[in-house]
């Protein structure tokens, strides 16, 4: 079985998992331009971002032990894109959790990590965001400048 198929299928167990904990799962495998979020949840005020990994053995050490600050970075970075593209408040409650599953054995880490700056990251999402459209509109307007000046000549 190639590693996307079972990671897909550990994401499905994972959340069947986590509505057992009444989470309500609101995205599966979100993806933007800053990279991807396994799971997005509601578990009562908070907005949840999960990241689910998985291990047969613990081998290669323990599943939770690869959600490093490397990737605790680009899942705050997606969760700032998230929070921007769906129009939320910056001061929407967040956490971020980690689904590890070891064999059969699942555990979940509530609040695993915290990442200073959320907010931060979100007003330059935005920013960012903002600028691209301002780009966009100015190449347009540009475009449209150069054509009507070549229509004089």
């Amino acid at each position: 079985m190639n590693k996307r198929k079972t990671g897909q299928e550990q994401e499905v167990k994972a959340a069947c998992f986590l509505k057992t904990q009444r989470y309500q799962i609101l995205e599966r495998n979100y993806r933007c331009k800053k990279g991807e979020i396994d799971l997005i949840a509601r578990e009562g005020q908070y907005l949840v971002f999960v990241e689910v990994k998985y291990r047969s053995t613990n081998e290669s050490g323990l599943p939770e032990e690869a959600v490093d600050l490397r990737k605790q970075r680009q899942i705050s970075r997606v969760a700032a894109w998230y929070l921007t593209d769906k129009g939320l408040d910056i001061y929407t409650p967040c956490r971020f959790d980690v689904v590890a599953i070891e064999g059969e054995e699942i555990r979940l880490y509530r609040d695993a990590f915290f990442l200073p700056g959320l907010k931060e990251e979100i007003w330059e999402t935005e920013t960012s965001a903002n600028m691209e459209k301002r780009i966009e509109s100015l190449s347009k307007k540009m475009k449209y400048r150069k054509q009507t000046a070549s229509i004089r000549k």
